[in-house]
């Protein structure tokens, strides 16, 4: 089981609702750390599902001063709160809250995968779309979605910094989107990586390493 290392379940729900209370002083959800309390444990076994597979993180053990790890925390703790209460306005703080601190976009209703990575997170947006599993991406980085088309990205998929995927797109397994490359309405084979071509298409080549290897204990 996850143990968030300084503070237990109790002190770290504790700490998010001191946080939430801190950004946003409304006065409002005076009840945020019995419901944050209510629902960490399946946060938590969720964080732990996605930290244990990172090779370069300690199993089972939780940072709260990790800034990565405290990143998916509080969407894992978003979402999960959301699925279970629908508590908009919580769910909302949570979810600016996490803007706030690491820079990243990620709502609480968006469905991502068990497992994932997140590099850098400053300037990461997520569309509401289809995210499969072993998801990695790197700062400055957007999945969006064009003229209400979301895209549809399969397993293993790697966004390196600067990154693009919009719209129409459906992503083989084991993309790998090279630094800068933006994928427009474009659909991917599997195994392959990406690069910015002329004339804003892009070129497919075979991956010759997998870069997930590097990252995850799979």
């Amino acid at each position: 089981m996850l143990k968030p290392l300084h503070l237990s379940r109790t002190e770290l729900a504790a700490y998010v609702a001191r946080q939430l209370a801190m950004f946003y002083p409304d006065g409002l959800d005076t009840d945020a750390p019995t419901v944050l309390a209510a629902h960490m444990d399946a946060a938590l076994a969720r964080l732990g599902r996605c930290i244990n597979e990172v090779r370069w993180w300690t199993p089972d053990e939780f940072d709260h001063l990790h800034s990565t790890q405290y990143t998916l925390f509080l969407y894992y703790l978003a979402n999960t709160v959301w699925k279970a209460t629908g508590n908009r306005s919580l769910c909302s703080k949570l979810f600016g809250l996490n803007k706030a601190l690491n820079g990243i976009d990620l709502f609480y209703e968006i469905d991502m995968p068990e497992v994932m990575f997140i590099g850098h997170s400053v300037g990461i947006v997520f569309a509401k779309a289809t995210y499969g599993n072993y998801l990695v991406v790197y700062q400055n980085s957007t999945v969006g979605k064009n003229h209400g088309v979301a895209p549809v990205l399969g397993e293993g998929v790697v966004m390196y910094a600067g990154t693009a995927i919009i719209g129409g797109c459906q992503v083989g397994d084991g993309t790998v989107l090279a630094q800068g490359t933006s994928l427009v309405n474009t659909d991917t084979p599997r195994h392959c990586t990406v690069y910015p071509g002329q004339s804003g298409q892009v070129v497919f080549k075979p991956t010759r390493r997998d870069p997930l290897q590097d990252i995850f204990r799979r």
